[in-house]
């Protein structure tokens, strides 16, 4: 490994200096970083070494690489608070974003134990799973599987669900009210499907959403995990401090 007179890795002070143009704003989000060439000739270091502090960049969540295109600048994190049950629809257009969404798959499968646990069905019974990836800006945020009870989702997919969010039409066309939800949230990275849906590349950092929402009755409608971007989201919430005994 090559030091500099500081005794600070060569890779270090490249990455240093390319965080500070972009926190200086001299690189703005979505813009394209120079290429390798234009960086060896900037720094005067090694490609081995320019890569290293592309790395380092990208592992501190200020690149991205787009395959086929080349590394970008990423834009700011969004901010979304945890605090109420919401869709992504909601969730964005309150955070003054445009939402769109790419349907990928609709079928029938058979429940698996976590599918079926958390559906109250049995393992083996036929539901409905849709694919779906969340778009937020022209940027793909999330990808969703969601898995619905077969009767309630032979009508939900009946319907265009790049367009209509699955909470609006549960609650809005088919009058099933969504009371609260269970939440489980999970660092994991990215298998080659979610790497492909969300354009990352495989192993990228992934915030992993598991969310059981229920219906009048405390009963389970709606099944989903949902994998955010973790370079381009972070979740936000406020809890209460429990009153403590009086000795």
């Amino acid at each position: 490994m090559s030091f500099g007179m500081d005794g600070m890795p060569l890779y270090a002070q490249v990455a240093s200096a390319l965080a500070s143009d972009i926190a200086a704003g001299s690189l703005t989000p979505g813009t394209q970083l120079p290429s390798e060439e234009g960086l060896i000739d900037r720094f005067g270091v090694s490609r081995a070494t320019v890569r290293k502090a592309v790395e380092h960049l990208m592992a501190r969540g200020l690149v991205e690489i787009r395959r086929g295109i080349g590394t970008f600048v990423s834009d700011p994190k969004i901010r979304q608070e945890l605090t109420e049950l919401s869709g992504f629809v909601e969730d964005m257009v309150a955070l003054g974003r445009k939402p769109t969404a790419r349907l990928l798959d609709k079928r029938p499968v058979a429940a698996d134990n976590t599918v079926a646990q958390h559906l109250g069905l049995a393992p083996g019974t036929k539901v409905y799973r849709i694919k779906r990836v969340r778009i937020a800006d022209g940027v793909a945020m999330s990808f969703d599987e969601t898995y619905l009870p077969l009767e309630i989702g032979k009508k939900i997919v009946k319907n265009d669900l790049e367009a209509e969010p699955i909470f609006a039409l549960l609650e809005g066309k088919y009058g099933i009210p969504l009371i609260n939800a269970e939440y489980q949230l999970e660092a994991v990275t990215a298998e080659e499907q979610v790497a492909s849906a969300l354009g990352t590349a495989v192993g990228c950092a992934i915030f992993l959403i598991e969310r059981t929402s229920y219906t009048e009755g405390l009963r389970p409608i709606d099944y989903e995990k949902l994998y955010y971007r973790g370079d381009l989201i972070k979740f936000v919430t406020r809890l209460a401090r429990r009153p403590r005994a009086r000795a």
